[in-house]
Order: C-alpha cells, then structure tokens, then sequence
C-alpha cells in the first residue's frame, strides 16, 4: 500500500519558528476505523501517522524506557523534518526527591535516546498531580537535566499537576532554568501558559466525540491564531497565567498535542488545526 497520500502539508520552511502539531501515540484500535485506511498493516501505522502529522508524542516511554534499537526502528519509519516527543519514565518523576534522581535521569537520557537522531524532539517530564511546588527540590531536578546529548541539543519541557505550582516563584525558577511549562488546557490539572523557555508546548484534552474535528471550528480558529501568536514569541494574555506577562520575546518552535478526551477524533483534529496553522483550511 502506497503512503504516498500522506502529503497533506507544504513543506514548511527550515527556517524562523515550527508549528508542529500532532497526536499522543499511533497504536489505537478505534484509529482503524477513521484514520488509518482499510487494510493497513498495524506495524505500518507509524509510518502512515507521521506523513499526516508533523509530531508525535511518545507515551510509552512513560511506562519504562525502551531499547536503543527501538528508538532506531521508530526514527527509521519517519519522514525527513518529523519531530516525536518523548515522555520520560514515570519512575523518575515520582520518586520522593526530585533532586536526587539525576542517576535515573542519565540512564534514560543515554539509554539510547541518541538513536533517534535529528526524530528527538522534546522530552516531557510529567510530574504527578501528588506533587506539589517545592522550589529546592525541582531546582535540583532542573540542574540535573542535560542539556545535550552528542553534541545535539536536548529540549526538556515540565508539565506540572499540583494547584500550587499556580505561583510566581515556580514561573521564575523555571525561566532561570530556561525550561518550558506545559501548557495543558485540562478541567482536571492547573493551566499554566506562562512562557518559561525558549519553546511552546501545548497539550490539549477537550476534544468533543460529536464533533469530526474533536472541536468547532471557531475553537480551531482560535487555537490557530494562539499557535501563531506563541511562534511570534508572543505570551497569550487570555490563557491564564500564575505570573504576569513579560513583553514579546524572540520567535519559538511550538507544539500543539490533542490528547486523551475524545480520543479517536484526535488525528482529526490534528490535522484540522494543522492546516489552519499552516495557512491552508
């Protein structure tokens, strides 16, 4: 079966800000029925999923890291210029001291990372909505992350569950450390859009299951114009915020996750906001 009809977006330019947008993982049955065509192969769903989006986020690397040849096998399926996140081990970031996992940290991060080549995006550090803002501990945890890996950059971004990480003081101890908060537009966990790194990523959960798109077309609209306001190097002032704006920065990267809610419209919704972010409805 040709893939050839992934081409859905115009290459986009290899230079100023990337709006990446995509899909929490590639292996989901209900997927079979209304993204992935009639017939195709399951072991081929990688690489039919990543010539429709530009990025993928990696969930079960939460659940323990993998073997370097699986990185390998997972960069080979995809196309030149697409991006995957990564989430890091949940062993990690529930342990009891933040600042005393840097060993855990190293072995995930040379465990084989390094064989995904220029297909390692971000690598998201999810801590559990048991833990709360403790400004010692996670400035230990920031110090320990590595910031390259043979020679490549290495981009990690925080998502944090806990009501108390709604402060000032974790908004600045994450800007001294030049690391990204995620922005998880969630009813469930705190919604921080603070710009605290040199990226933007976002993970959206409100997908609706009467919807084709997961959401309205005017919800498209307006996450579209937030993408291009975040790769402007703008703050969003109507999202909320534990921290006041600061003024325009330079351009960023962004990236826009449809995750968990109505699951099954989520590659649709992918798709829909990123041919709006790309100037094509």
């Amino acid at each position: 079966m040709s893939l050839s009809n992934g081409d859905l977006f115009a290459p986009a330019s290899s230079s100023g800000p990337r709006i990446r947008v995509g899909i929490g993982g590639w292996n989901y049955a209900p997927w079979r029925n209304n993204f992935y065509p009639a017939g195709l192969v399951q072991r081929r769903e990688l690489e039919y999923a990543s010539r429709q989006l530009r990025t993928i986020e990696i969930n079960g690397t939460y659940y323990g890291a993998q073997k370097a040849a699986t990185y390998a096998k997972w960069a080979a399926e995809t196309p030149d210029d697409f991006v995957f996140s990564l989430k890091a081990p949940r062993y990690i970031t529930e342990g009891k001291r933040l600042a005393e996992v840097g060993k855990g940290i190293g072995s995930f991060v040379h465990g084989g990372l390094a064989e995904m080549g220029d297909r390692l995006g971000p690598i998201l550090w999810q801590l559990p909505p048991s833990r709360p803002f403790d400004a010692k501990d996670l400035a230990g945890f920031l110090d320990a992350l590595p910031r390259e890996l043979n020679g490549q950059p290495l981009r990690h971004v925080l998502e944090v569950r806990h009501p108390s990480f709604m402060d000032e003081r974790y908004v600045a101890l994450a800007r001294s450390h030049a690391v990204p908060t995620v922005f998880t537009d969630s009813p469930d966990y705190p919604s921080l859009a603070d710009l605290t790194g040199d990226f933007t990523y976002a993970r959206l959960m409100r997908s609706a299951d009467g919807i084709s798109t997961g959401y309205a077309p005017e919800a498209l609209d307006h996450w579209a114009e937030h993408a291009h306001g975040w790769a402007a190097g703008n703050d969003i002032g109507e999202l909320p915020h534990a921290a006041a704006l600061p003024p325009a920065n330079r351009p960023r990267d962004v990236f826009v996750f449809f995750i968990s809610s109505a699951k099954h419209r989520n590659p649709a919704a992918a798709m829909a906001l990123q041919s709006r972010v790309d100037g094509s409805r």
